[in-house]
């Protein structure tokens, strides 16, 4: 009978101890999804917080590219448009005059629309109330036209989506930091753009360049254009993928997020 007792005991004992070390894993395993739970909040808050700050960067850049882009066309823009008016008016006095100040009219008058141009591609009011990439076409028709490089564009489909206004100025500014790297940095002789919508929108520009060292660049604090282009992609849920080497050129690729 005291045997049983004590096997009885035992059984009992055991028992509250399987329960205690239940309970204490039932207790480390709450605590661990709080933990996560709260690990994942603070990330979200951080990123949020990231996102906020890019944005507010973004509209800063581009209430300042509006400002100047405004000067160049009331400023300036004026300022050719009377000069022009007085050679006008100089070879109308002066016959003798017209054959010189002819080449000099042609060229103000040829820097007047290139203000012009340059006044549409910074402001982003235009941008806003048309297509992106009826945009960024005219655009790289600017560019065919006064840039060196031979500049090739295609278009593989277009669905005729319909694109956020966050969402053009942020994609045709960094076609712009793009090509604007090519054609100061790269020493391209050929830049290749290509952009498809269907069935997600995706831009690859592609240059024959002297390329460069990305996993260098990713650290260096001078490459300010490359953190600022991504960025700005992650704004709007998208992300840029670079693939340069030494004497091999560079590709960069803007997609929709996750959809390489």
């Amino acid at each position: 009978m005291t045997n049983e007792k004590i096997a009885l005991g035992i059984i009992i004992g055991l028992f509250f101890i399987s329960l205690i070390v239940l309970f204490c894993v039932l207790i480390v395993k709450l605590y661990i999804n709080k933990v996560k739970n709260y690990t994942k909040v603070i990330y979200q808050k951080d990123i949020d917080f990231q996102k906020t700050l890019n944005q507010t960067i973004l509209e800063t850049q581009e209430q300042v590219l509006n400002n100047i882009a405004q000067d160049l066309h009331d400023d300036v823009g004026q300022q050719l448009t009377y000069i022009n008016f007085q050679l006008e008016n100089l070879k109308l006095d002066n016959t003798d005059f017209k054959t010189v100040l002819n080449p000099l009219s042609e060229s103000v008058g040829h820097l007047a629309h290139s203000i012009r141009s340059i006044s549409h591609s910074l402001s982003n009011q235009l941008l806003v109330q048309q297509n992106i990439i009826r945009a960024i076409t005219s655009e790289v028709k600017r560019l065919q036209k006064n840039s060196k490089i031979n500049i090739k564009f295609s278009l593989e489909s277009d669905t005729g989506k319909e694109y956020s206004t966050n969402e053009k100025i942020v994609i045709y500014r960094i076609f712009q930091e793009i090509i604007n790297n090519c054609l100061k940095h790269a020493k391209a002789t050929e830049i290749r753009i290509n952009i498809s919508t269907n069935p997600y929108f995706k831009m690859t520009v592609k240059d024959n360049g002297k390329g460069f060292d990305y996993d260098k660049a990713k650290v260096n604090a001078k490459t300010l254009g490359i953190h600022n282009m991504s960025s700005r992609a992650a704004i709007i849920n998208h992300e840029l993928h670079i693939t340069s080497k030494l004497g091999e050129g560079t590709t960069i690729v803007l997609s929709e997020k996750n959809k390489l």
